[in-house]
């Protein structure tokens, strides 16, 4: 992410009386939020997906072994990534397609209505400056996960609600929605959650909340590694689509640059912009090393073969092949990825978040996608779509 003269917009001030929302029951029977359906999968062949024998898929060999340290603890999955490994770590392209070929079947991921179109948008790990320790330029606190978040998983009451949770808090005997963005700030120093860092930019904080995971630079030249953690439970909602909405952009300069742009030449409404999205992501500590940031499947993910999806329809680690365009363009982007990593605003059948690696290329990419495009799952011979 391009780093630049912090926005002149005073840290919160210490220790203000929060907000208190009002309480609020759990209905009984609760609806995943946002309020997206889930696609389905329909069997297809392998004709049918445009340049499958033209891509590099040898490049997505690293990506699939990871896929396998999760997928193998699965009988259905355990002989495939058996034979992947009698394959060793760089196969030639021919034995790639050739093992997916002769091992697994394609089925197109369509979306509630039967459409196989859908949206891709792109996001990768940032680079953001900060230090350990607070200071007048570094005064943005990185926060890890709350004491007082509490989390309820839904699956043993719900089933089909296995990939959701809950997330509020206690105020006597209910439990009630956690704090949202303006409330949290809100609190300043007495929010009660650990800083990992202390970010010198709000904006630059902000995107990285927005991609998950990220690096920050130390005053040492050193770095500290942050990966998603936790959220507040509050449903992510797009600041460029407030500000397209406001008149303040079109909706083609609606992207992360042309945000950033805008907020640096509002300062003063800086707080207004982010509050419009009352979604929170809560950090942990992550080794420092050359692999990529680790995504919700557990492992690392692999610049432009790796893919955040909705795992409601589409099997986290499964790989999938990617049909659409690179950022505002009619370029042809056919790769094969694997399906490792979520999101909440990844949600819906045909919807994938592509992750382009890390530091200011890879953010310039992933800040123009907004594409459309078509998946195929892969699933191994004799596995059908639960």
């Amino acid at each position: 992410m391009t780093q630049s003269t912090p926005v002149p917009v005073p840290a919160p001030a210490p220790a203000p009386v929060a907000p208190k929302p009002q309480a609020v029951t759990p209905p009984s029977a609760p609806v995943a939020s946002p309020a997206v359906a889930p696609g389905r999968l329909v069997a297809a062949r392998w004709a049918d997906l445009p340049g499958w024998n033209a891509d590099a898929m040898e490049a997505a060999w690293p990506a699939w072994q990871r896929s396998c340290r999760v997928l193998r603890k699965d009988a259905a999955w355990a002989g495939v990534c058996a034979q992947a490994d009698a394959l060793g770590d760089a196969p030639a392209r021919a034995v790639v397609r050739q093992f997916f070929d002769r091992n697994f079947r394609p089925w197109q991921v369509r979306n509630a209505d039967n459409s196989t179109g859908g949206l891709v948008t792109g996001y990768y790990e940032p680079l953001i400056r900060g230090s350990l320790e607070r200071s007048a330029q570094n005064a943005w606190p990185i926060h890890g996960v709350p004491q007082d978040m509490v989390s309820v998983e839904l699956a043993s009451v719900y089933p089909e609600l296995k990939p959701m949770r809950l997330r509020g808090r206690i105020e006597g005997n209910r439990l009630v929605p956690y704090w949202t963005r303006r409330e949290v700030t809100a609190q300043g120093d007495a929010f009660p959650a650990p800083v990992l860092a202390w970010a010198d930019d709000p904006i630059a904080l902000f995107f990285l909340q927005v991609q998950g995971s990220g690096r920050v630079e130390l005053p040492d030249g050193s770095y500290l590694r942050i990966g998603y953690a936790d959220q507040n439970g509050h449903p992510y909602k797009s600041i460029g689509k407030w500000l397209v909405e406001q008149g303040a952009l079109k909706l083609s300069e609606a992207s992360m640059q042309g945000i950033q742009r805008w907020a640096r030449a509002n300062p003063a409404r800086l707080r207004e912009l982010l509050d419009q999205n009352p979604s929170y992501v809560f950090f942990r500590t992550l080794p420092d090393n050359n692999d990529g940031p680790i995504g919700a499947l557990g492992v690392p993910l692999v610049a432009e073969r790796s893919i955040a999806v909705d795992r409601q329809t589409v099997p986290l680690g499964a790989p999938v092949f990617l049909d659409t365009t690179r950022p505002n363009t009619n370029q042809p982007l056919r790769h094969l990825v694997m399906a490792q990593d979520t999101g909440s605003a990844i949600r819906g059948g045909v919807r994938a978040d592509f992750f382009w690696g890390f530091g200011d290329a890879a953010g310039a990419e992933a800040g123009r996608m907004k594409q459309n495009g078509a998946m195929w799952v892969l699933l191994p011979k004799g596995l059908a779509p639960r």
